[in-house]
Parts: C-alpha cells; structure tokens; sequence
C-alpha cells in the first residue's frame, strides 16, 4: 500500500515562517492517525518533504501506527516537485509507504499512480486528509480515503 497524507493545519507564515502545525492542525492529525491505525495502517517507511509541517504530521502517524517505522525526509516531496520522481522511487516498491506532503504534489502523484492526468484529481484529493493506494496487478488502485472534515473512511 501506498498512503498520501496532506500535512494537517499550520500557522500562517506571519505568524511564524517555520509553520508549524497550528493547535487544530496537532488535534486533527492525531485524530486522522488514531482513525488510519484502527483501519489497519502500519507503514514500513514514512516519508515527509522536511517542512516542520510535514514533519509533524508524519509523527503523529509514525507514534501511533507503527513506532517502529523508518521516519525520514525525503528529496521530491516539495508542493511543486515533478511527480514522476516519486513514481519511479515508487515502483517495484513492496514495502508499505506512506508520504506526507503539500498540495498540489500529493494529488499529482495520486493521478500518476493511478494513471490519470497529473492535474485530473487537484480538487478532489482531501485537505490535510489521506488517501490509500493499492497495487493491482501492474497499476494502483485508490482504496479508500480519510477525509478530516468526516473521520470516516470512504471505501471506494
């Protein structure tokens, strides 16, 4: 499985340039990691682009899903970041990943795995939500998706 996480709620570069995670963005992420835990979510590797926003919200997933997990940040994970480098890192991939990111990277990479246009999906991925990808045969599938505004996983 392939999990795309958008980094939860931050303050706003006035009131700090690091942005980091804003109260509701601490509790939001912890609720959307606490719901990914009890669908089974326990990711080998968790990835994030190195912006303190990011960083945190990866950890709120690394402490309650799987502790044990490789954290790290990772080069090609900034908003505008070319997808294809992610999808080629991506394949032959047998671990379970999960990449936390920004928009509009996360749902380019989504539409590329899944084979769709890398713009097709920018307003339908979830904000600061989750989205699952499963392998298929030789594609990915999307399997289900956290939507924080709802804390229920949409099965597709």
């Amino acid at each position: 499985m392939v999990y795309l996480v958008h980094h939860a709620d931050a303050v706003s570069p006035a009131e700090e340039p690091a942005r980091p995670l804003s109260p509701r963005g601490r509790a939001t992420a912890a609720l959307l990691a606490d719901a990914a835990a009890r669908l089974g979510v326990k990711p080998a590797v968790i990835w994030h682009s190195g912006k303190l926003r990011t960083r945190q919200t990866g950890e709120a997933f690394w402490r309650v899903c799987n502790p044990l997990a490789s954290f790290s940040a990772e080069r090609g994970l900034q908003p505008d970041d070319p997808p294809m480098w992610m999808l080629d890192r991506l394949s032959g991939e047998t671990r379970d990943i999960m990449v936390v990111s920004h928009m509009p990277f996360l749902p380019r990479l989504r539409g590329a795995l899944l084979g769709e246009h890398p713009d097709a999906a920018l307003t339908t991925f979830p904000m600061n939500g989750m989205v699952a990808l499963a392998p298929d045969g030789d594609r990915w599938v999307e399997a289900w998706r956290l939507d924080p505004d709802r804390l229920t996983a949409v099965v597709r």
